[in-house]
């Protein structure tokens, strides 16, 4: 066996939150024989599987995880010219995610630019189906390539077979344990104008018609201002991101939320269309609403001080404390509004109430 298999690694320095116990086994796989490699290493020693990237949107249980922590870390970057002006993108799932948007900036490649400067591996954002201001990878992804655990072999699956969704794909739905990401293509449009249909970025340029550098430059700095960059020296950004998703409710039950704001004097719900049945209300404001301001602290984690809707490590915090703060907010917001928060982080170990 050319894999290393390492024993009793501490994984709590793989994350961003910068939380969690040990790996019984750990491999970190830089060719797609060797991910191969390491799931037969863990059948034959009948080792449960846990597949890890950039360690941005995890939570790992303080016990750690009893089984084969699996990094897939394959590396390198692909271009093939098509018609039209689009070029297909191949990016290996170990990539940096932001390396690769500034990639395809720097190449005049539109599709990713409004993700810039979000944390992780490139392999991790089809299964969430990554997106944020106003962009999501799903627009652009062509093809996954995955090694098939069912029928261990390595397929192409094209994006209607991703089965995509408001963060969700296959990969964390249907086939939560099928599917190992080792690479994504991207269609993305030469010479492209930049997506600016998000307020944030709407009110940065004003009247403006930026390029895909500028745009990018302008979203690293609006998600600096709200602690949304991986900054070591900024406590703010020791978290896992947004923590919950944005709930998606029908108008009719929208209606009933707006009844019960304003019985506690509030004017107005924040909301977005998201398809003609449904809306999407701003986490963030129903937090904030439910008396979870910016900074607020819980013993050894928090709110961060820019962005309510990231739980931090204040510093020396464990995966119990995140939860105990994850579910008193979760528990308010029903009170309140009657809307149940639903979290982004994927849970790892033995923590069964998340």
């Amino acid at each position: 066996m050319s894999l290393s298999i390492q024993e009793n690694v501490s994984l709590a320095e793989l994350t961003t939150l910068k939380i969690g116990g040990r790996a019984c086994f750990f491999a970190s796989a830089k060719r797609e024989s060797e991910v191969v490699e390491a799931l037969n290493f863990a059948e034959q020693n009948n080792l449960e599987t846990f597949v890890l990237g950039g360690g941005s949107n995890v939570l790992i249980a303080d016990k750690g995880f009893n089984g084969l922590v699996l990094q897939v870390a394959l590396k390198g970057i692909s271009t093939a010219q098509k018609k039209d002006g689009i070029v297909d993108v191949t990016a290996y799932a170990g990539e940096d995610w932001d390396a690769f948007c500034r990639f395809c900036v720097e190449k005049k490649l539109q599709g990713v630019e409004c993700l810039s400067g979000i944390p992780g591996y490139t392999g991790g954002t089809p299964v969430q189906n990554v997106g944020a201001y106003g962009q999501e990878v799903s627009e652009t992804i062509t093809t996954v390539r995955c090694y098939d655990r069912k029928n261990k072999e390595f397929v192409e699956l094209s994006n209607a077979e991703c089965s995509f969704a408001y963060r969700t794909s296959i990969f964390n739905t249907t086939e939560k344990k099928r599917y190992i990401v080792t690479a994504v293509t991207f269609a993305l449009k030469f010479g492209g104008e930049p997506k600016i249909v998000y307020r944030d970025l709407k009110n940065y340029f004003g009247d403006a018609k930026p390029n895909l550098e500028e745009t990018r430059r302008a979203v690293l700095a609006i998600r600096a201002e709200k602690s949304m960059v991986i900054n070591a020296e900024d406590p703010n950004s020791r978290s896992a991101g947004s923590f919950f998703k944005n709930p998606i409710v029908a108008k009719a039950k929208f209606a009933e939320i707006e009844k019960l704001a304003q019985k506690i004097g509030l004017q107005g719900v924040p909301s977005f269309d998201f398809d003609e049945k449904n809306v999407k209300i701003p986490a963030a404001w129903l937090i904030e609403n439910s008396g979870f301001g910016k900074g607020y602290e819980f013993g050894r984690v928090g709110l961060s001080t820019k962005h309510t809707l990231a739980i931090v490590n204040r510093g020396g915090a464990t995966a119990e404390d995140v939860l105990s703060l994850k579910n008193l907010i979760q528990a308010k917001v029903k009170e309140k509004f009657n809307v149940e928060l639903k979290p982004e982080p994927i849970l790892v170990g033995d923590l069964t109430n998340l």
